[in-house]
């Protein structure tokens, strides 16, 4: 096996991608680039006093970036319509999954939510991992509309909404406010007129309503969200933590390593505020370089699914953004108090397994809508090679 097609910084066929395709691969490495510094950054303190090793999460965060970029360079390599496929079997499986976090035994509660499942030694998130076939998935149906029957609809209309329900139910009102958006954003795109998804973006704020309403955790993050600051060694402390952190970077931050809050002030300073983090130690100007980056990105992305020609390759490519750069700009949007406080994780920043592995795939799905959206050769390496082979017998 040639092991350059499992890493895809050596990938050898990057030479004939598009353009576009060529620059997404390079911005989506120097995102996870960045997102592995500052991880470091933020996680050594609690590794060391934890752990007794400040690399501790670091190198987890490796192996779990090693084994996404394997899916990455899958996902880039394969034809679309073979991944789109098995998106519907990977769909229904994830959504057991999800259902069985509920399960005594094996559903891992932490922070107040049961959101993860044990499989074996290994603790996977079901929520964050079916993130990308949702955008498949929805992609296929929506764009697909009209050839399907009733029945095949309201078969999954019913299976998207036990989906949501199920991530509501452990219980994470973000993901599901997350997943419901990117649902909702490829239905619009897909062309559904307006007043059939009106009603649709009403009951899903009705049901986030109710969720506040009946979920005291949550209506308390809301209370609080307004003001922090009359709570702040209560509900409010998250929030005015992170507020202090991002001031105290000021213009040109306070050098790299040199964060303060991150110093057991700030909670979970490397997953969910860890956008607090980078601005202490990166001030301004790095926050800039950042939002430069997911501007770029974006509009790359808003470039590849205007150049495709297939409804559904648009499709992939406006949930994979929404999903990259939405996620991002609501991560960034809680930590600076824009928002009220939720547990999204910053895309390849965070730490989390689920996470990364899920932005790794999702950035190999918009890359490859890139390549096959260039007019140019859009079969797997394998394919390619055997051509090859009939052509010089």
């Amino acid at each position: 096996m040639n092991i350059s097609r499992l890493l895809p910084i050596f990938d050898p066929s990057v030479k004939d991608w598009a353009w576009e395709a060529r620059i997404l691969r390079w911005l989506t490495f120097l995102w996870l680039f960045t997102g592995l510094i500052v991880m470091y950054s933020a996680s050594y303190p609690s590794g060391f006093v934890e752990h007794g090793d400040g690399l501790f999460f670091v190198k987890r965060q490796l192996v779990w970036i090693l084994i996404g970029l394997l899916g990455f360079n899958i996902i880039v390599n394969s034809p679309l319509r073979y991944i789109m496929g098995i998106a519907n079997f990977l769909v229904l499986l994830l959504l057991g999954f999800i259902w069985m976090t509920q399960l005594p035994g094996l559903g891992q509660t932490a922070f107040g939510a049961t959101r993860w499942l044990k499989l074996g030694p290994v603790l996977i998130q079901p929520s964050e991992l079916i993130k990308p076939f949702l955008i498949l998935q929805s992609a296929r149906i929506f764009g697909h509309w009209n050839r399907f029957s009733w029945g095949v609809r309201i078969t999954w209309l019913g299976i998207f909404a036990l989906v949501l329900l199920g991530i509501l139910k452990q219980p994470n009102l973000s993901t599901t406010a997350l997943c419901g958006m990117t649902l909702w954003l490829v239905a619009l795109a897909s062309g559904i007129p307006f007043n059939q998804l009106g009603g649709t973006a009403l009951a899903g704020l009705m049901l986030g309503l109710l969720s506040v309403t009946f979920q005291e955790y949550q209506r308390r993050r809301v209370l609080s969200f307004l003001n922090p600051w009359a709570d702040a060694m209560g509900d409010g402390y998250q929030l005015t933590q992170s507020l202090m952190a991002v001031g105290s970077g000021g213009t040109v931050g306070n050098g790299f390593g040199m964060s303060q809050q991150k110093l057991f002030f700030l909670p979970i300073q490397y997953s969910d505020f860890i956008f607090s983090v980078f601005a202490e130690e990166f001030g301004l100007f790095g926050c800039l370089g950042l939002f430069l980056l997911l501007v770029a990105y974006g509009t790359m992305a808003l470039r590849v699914a205007f150049k495709a020609q297939n409804i559904l390759h648009q499709l992939v490519a406006i949930g994979a953004m929404v999903l990259m750069i939405g996620q991002s700009l609501l991560n960034i949007g809680v930590a600076t108090g824009a928002l009220p406080t939720t547990g999204l994780p910053l895309p390849l920043v965070s730490y989390g397994g689920s996470s990364m592995i899920a932005s790794l795939l999702t950035a190999g799905l918009l890359i490859r809508v890139a390549r096959e959206s260039s007019g140019g050769e859009v079969s797997s390496l394998e394919e390619r090679r055997q051509k090859r082979r009939r052509r010089s017998a």
